[in-house]
């Protein structure tokens, strides 16, 4: 089919319809599966950073735990082998989530941890009372809004590597030459979010 001015409009839409049919069955799949592509590239977090993201948040089996950008899972799978907490776990690549549902089903946990293929940006995070991350400083400021406004007072925030501009961390650890960073969200964080100042 060289030449396409020959074709009649209808026709043309019919092939444009069928092409994106035909790329769409992956994401077909999870009727929630956002069509973006991830903001930023994979790196695992090491094993020792995850415990002491969990350690310094004290989660326990009361808290559930929702890793926004979880890779593979290992943050909401150790919160909930060595806290007995809850955990969700949130990403926007397939490939990942393949990997987290899979560290899930082999470590037992799937009981106490959900793996969702979503946006982050888009996604509930109110029913959290940990949050980690591991994004990127513009990422983390862009998320820091939607943490004041939904997450509970007594909530905490965990960031690996990356602070939140001037949102200042309690906590500032070095773990084996990795930063992890710790905040707790406040009455006085509430109301800079209902004031706008973001």
């Amino acid at each position: 089919m060289r030449r396409t001015s020959s074709l009649r409009p209808a026709l043309i839409a019919a092939i444009a319809l069928a092409v994106v049919a035909v790329g769409a069955p992956a994401l077909a799949q999870e009727d929630q599966a956002p069509g973006r592509r991830p903001d930023v590239i994979y790196v695992p977090t090491p094993v020792e950073v995850v415990e002491a993201m969990l350690d310094v948040a004290h989660v326990t089996s009361r808290d559930v735990v929702y890793d926004l950008g979880c890779g593979d899972g290992r943050i909401v799978v150790a919160a909930a082998k060595l806290h007995g907490a809850h955990g969700v776990g949130i990403d926007i690549d397939p490939e990942r989530i393949e990997e987290a549902t899979a560290n899930v089903e082999k470590e037992g946990v799937g009981d106490r941890v959900e793996i969702r293929q979503a946006d982050l940006f888009e996604t509930d995070v109110s029913p959290a009372s940990v949050v980690t991350l591991y994004l990127l400083p513009s990422l983390n400021l862009k998320i820091r809004p939607k943490l004041w406004q939904e997450l509970k007072v007594g909530s905490r925030v965990v960031s690996h590597a990356f602070d939140m501009g001037d949102w200042e961390p309690e906590q500032t650890l070095n773990v084996n030459g990795r930063t992890v960073y710790y905040w707790t969200i406040t009455e006085a964080v509430k109301k800079r979010a209902s004031a706008g100042g973001f």
